[in-house]
C-alpha cells in the first residue's frame, strides 16, 4: 500500500489478497490487484491529494449534442 493508506484500507487491501489467493485469481499478481483496486477506491472517495475527477464537458458540446440528436430522431421518424 502506499504511504498514506489508512488502516482500514490497507486491511482491505490484505482481504483482497486473501480472497483472490482462495479463489485462484491472478496467479502471482493478487498483491499488485488488490493494492490497484483499494486506490481506485481511494482516488474515487478523495483520500488522495490528487483525486480522481471525471472529465467536464463544456455547455455547448452537451447542448450540441442533445440538439443532434432530436434531429435525428424526428427525421428518422419521419421516413
Amino acid at each position: 500500500m502506499p504511504r498514506g493508506a489508512s488502516p482500514r484500507r490497507e486491511s482491505e487491501a490484505r482481504k483482497l489478497e486473501r480472497k483472490f489467493k482462495k479463489e485462484k485469481r491472478y496467479a502471482g499478481r493478487e498483491e499488485e490487484v488488490a493494492a490497484r483496486i483499494v486506490n481506485k477506491q481511494r482516488r474515487a472517495s478523495g483520500e488522495t491529494k490528487a483525486a480522481h475527477k471525471p472529465p467536464r464537458r463544456s455547455a455547448s458540446r452537451r447542448k450540441s449534442r442533445t440538439s443532434r440528436s432530436r434531429t435525428r430522431r424526428k427525421s428518422s421518424a419521419r421516413s
